[in-house]
């Protein structure tokens, strides 16, 4: 974060942040598999909603994560009854058979791009681009992310940098770019986020 700190410094606006919010952790996870069936699971869902189905989903596989075949042994309406809307059932079973059919390689996401592997998972029935730019970020911790595409960092881009309109993804480009964020993008929107109170749930 120092390194970080220092090489976002220059940009004014977002370095008074630096005093006034913590400073961000991304903290690498391992199980890739896992946490993108929770994000899955938690979309447009509360922290507290999305722990309760999450706990359902497991006691359904005897209490312990389910793997891929085992997901793909139970059909959508046994998922539903943990509270999976019939979407997600699908999304869930959707990943599970791209990774045994082998277009999804957990195992290979590090050697990839951060495009490599938004194109690589964006095949996957509901894993946009802001799901993998999150997991980017909070499961991979990867600090070169900028997530554009996030209301939130547009809302905070727009008043830290006084714009006369909401920003747009092209905007937070740009202000990126003409700020040199590169390559702390994640640490920028970290502070973006915290200075709207507005903290993105990680993964």
């Amino acid at each position: 974060m120092d390194k970080a700190h220092a090489h976002l410094q220059h940009d004014v606006r977002l370095a008074e942040l630096f005093v006034s919010y913590p400073s961000p952790s991304f903290t690498k996870h391992t199980n890739y598999y896992h946490e993108l069936v929770d994000s899955i699971i938690s979309q447009q869902l509360s922290v507290k909603a999305a722990a309760t189905i999450a706990g359902r989903f497991k006691d359904l596989f005897g209490g312990s994560y389910p793997s891929p075949e085992e997901i793909l042994q139970k059909d959508i309406e046994e998922l539903r009854s943990v509270g999976l809307s019939r979407p997600k059932a699908g999304y869930i079973q959707d990943l599970a058979r791209h990774v045994l059919e082998g277009t999804v390689k957990f195992d290979e996401l590090d050697k990839l791009s951060n495009q490599e592997i938004i194109d690589e998972l964006t095949k996957v029935k509901g894993i946009g681009e802001w799901t993998v730019h999150m997991f980017l970020m909070f499961c991979m911790g990867r600090l070169d992310v900028l997530a554009y595409g996030d209301l939130g960092i547009r809302n905070g881009v727009t008043k830290l940098y006084e714009l006369d309109h909401t920003a747009t993804p092209d905007d937070v480009k740009h202000i990126a770019k003409q700020n040199n964020w590169h390559p702390y993008e994640s640490v920028a929107c970290w502070y973006i986020w915290q200075s709207l109170d507005n903290t993105p749930t990680t993964l």
